[in-house]
């Protein structure tokens, strides 16, 4: 089992050169592609790509995946201009080289029960899955708070009941210990199954303060042990939320990055699990 590092390179700077610089001096080879020039990835020029593109080439770094705003809207939204966000962000990620697009399951009305908007969730997440899929990709749902998708029954609901190949689960750790999951007691036995991917950061229960992996409650070096033994070789991508974290992304700068970067790759080391 071999690992892949990666990260949210825009929670270091909105600049690339920045961002590039960082990932340097941590040795790490690929970004998740959430956003540059504090513009997101879903609204990219054809120049913007053209320009990032060159940057990454030029420093040898490649994408993970596309860390994308997809489904982070209200389940009453009109699902069409959603649908066409879907179509070009699966043409930047082709364009990026990635075949791995993140996204979500619609934030439900506050106050009412999930489970009464399933078959409406499920139905949206089906034509994402649909359009992913006519375009070689693979959504990787994240879990997250106030979406459908927040507690592991829920995740593996909406994956088994869309049943698309196109349709997986990234997996995060903090996001759980937020919506008071117990990750690898909870979630990771339900959810390995169809694991493409891992958002690398943890929380405090207590509070819901996002901290390095290791040193919270997200249960993240058993979930580690885990995957190792069930020899998991895919991306491992740091989303500290160290500086700020918020409804719609997060920031750690370039030191808050590399404190993240180090306590995951001490946990790696610990467990004797490889990594590039």
């Amino acid at each position: 089992m071999t690992v892949t590092l990666s990260g949210f390179a825009d929670e270091i700077s909105p600049d690339p050169r920045e961002q590039l610089a960082t990932l340097a001096a941590e040795s790490i080879t690929h970004l998740e592609l959430r956003s540059a020039w504090s513009v997101n990835v879903a609204d990219f020029t054809g120049g913007q790509i053209a320009d990032l593109r060159a940057r990454l080439d030029d420093a040898g770094v490649r994408v993970s995946a596309i860390g994308s705003p997809i489904g982070k809207i209200p389940l009453g939204a009109p699902l069409g201009p959603e649908l066409g966000r879907m179509r070009r962000v699966a043409a930047t990620a082709r364009e990026f080289g990635t075949a791995i697009v993140r996204v979500f399951s619609f934030f439900v009305p506050p106050g009412e029960p999930p489970e009464r908007h399933r078959a409406q969730v499920i139905d949206r997440m089906a034509a994402l899955a649909e359009i992913a899929a006519g375009h070689g990709l693979v959504l990787a749902h994240e879990n997250e708070k106030e979406i459908f998708g927040d507690t592991p029954g829920r995740c593996a609901d909406l994956i088994t009941s869309v049943n698309s190949p196109a349709l997986r689960a990234t997996f995060d750790a903090a996001n759980f210990v937020q919506c008071g999951v117990r990750p690898f007691s909870e979630a990771y036995g339900l959810l390995r199954p169809y694991l493409l991917y891992l958002q690398v950061k943890d929380a405090l229960a207590a509070t819901g303060e996002v901290v390095p992996a290791g040193e919270g409650d997200g249960q993240v070096r058993e979930t580690l042990a885990a995957l190792r033994d069930s020899g998991f070789e895919g991306f491992m991508s740091l989303e500290p939320h160290l500086a700020r974290a918020g409804r719609h992304g997060g920031f750690s700068g370039p030191e808050g990055f590399a404190r993240a970067s180090r306590s995951l790759k001490f946990l790696l080391n610990e467990l004797a699990i490889p990594y590039r």
